[in-house]
């Protein structure tokens, strides 16, 4: 299918602002504003924000950071060794055509690239089945409900070692 990943940038804050309005979305992302017009213009180390594109269309998001270094602390004291990964296909003419897979197959990879990353965190809406199942499918374990402000979430983990076995399982063989 042949999904890339570029650095999100300023330019893009108006493209996910339309997005968020999306009804696919709506019900999934909670209610956080992400800040684009800010958060877009701040390079840290400990985040990457990606903008996911088929064929040079833009067609989701998603952000990976290291929790232990976030400055806001979201995930609480974590300790090092993970790595956390928002994700979501924007554009809904991209859904339901394995897209979301092949841009979460992207972004583990990435995680796990760094050799002392041991686990990815993720934290679907708890209600959200089709995510669950979606990330479960993708190796991923329940840890526990938590709420995180005014969002019911179902925190999930993927340790190297799962990933290794779901990748290869996700890799056509030759």
């Amino acid at each position: 299918m042949g999904v890339t990943l570029r650095p999100a940038t300023l330019a893009d804050a108006p493209l996910l602002r339309r997005w968020e309005r999306e009804p696919h979305l709506i019900a999934t992302l909670g209610d956080d504003d992400w800040q684009w017009e800010t958060e877009l213009g701040r390079d840290l180390p400990w985040r990457a924000s990606l903008i996911a594109e088929v064929g040079g269309h833009p067609i989701g998001f998603l952000e990976i950071i290291d929790p232990a270094a976030d400055e806001e602390q979201y995930w609480g004291d974590c300790g090092p060794g993970l790595r956390a990964v928002d994700i979501w296909v924007g554009d809904p003419g991209s859904l339901g055509r394995g897209l979301g897979t092949e841009m979460m197959t992207l972004a583990l990879d990435r995680c796990f690239a760094a050799p002392d990353v041991t686990a990815v965190v993720i934290d679907p809406l708890f209600g959200n089945a089709a995510a669950r199942r979606f990330y479960e499918r993708l190796g991923f374990a329940f840890v526990e409900r938590r709420w995180f402000g005014d969002d019911d979430t179902a925190v999930y983990r993927l340790e190297r070692a799962v990933w290794a076995e779901c990748r290869a399982r996700l890799t056509p063989a030759p």
